[in-house]
């Protein structure tokens, strides 16, 4: 019996993902995942079980599509896990775009009323997706 898994390529960056959500999370205090393309690899400052290989919402898909950040200021219900709406407060998706193609994403929400992402959030979740991006390609 042979089992084939799905090739993650950003799978490859898990712990250095892990530290990176780790460090965005300690600066900037919103829960912070990373993604490949389908599912949830890193998390930090928000529930393990909540979020850990659970299926990226379409919300999520369509930034990765387009290739382009999303940042939401309104409170809302959004889906961040595929089939499941929560209320978030204020989120920043980034996609991470490696040799043109869509690998996946750095994600800062946040659920606290009064929560606000700005400019800073916005730069440092396209500094990460960047930078996960550039360590792909080599």
């Amino acid at each position: 019996e042979v089992i084939l898994k799905k090739y993650s390529p950003i799978g490859e960056l898990g712990d250095f993902a892990k530290e990176y959500a780790d460090s965005l999370y300690e600066s900037l205090n919103h829960v912070t995942l990373i993604s490949d393309r389908d599912t949830f690899i890193a998390i930090s400052g928000g529930s393990k079980k909540e979020f850990q290989e659970k299926p990226v919402g379409e919300l999520i898909e369509s930034c990765m599509e387009e290739r382009k950040i999303r940042t939401e200021t309104n409170s809302g219900e959004y889906e961040i896990i595929k089939g499941h709406s929560e209320t978030y407060s204020t989120f920043v998706i980034a996609p991470i775009v490696a040799s043109g193609d869509p690998i996946g994403s750095v994600v800062l929400i946040n659920k606290n009323e009064g929560a606000k992402m700005g400019d800073l959030e916005v730069k440092m979740a396209e500094t990460a997706a960047g930078f996960l991006a550039k360590q792909m390609e080599q």
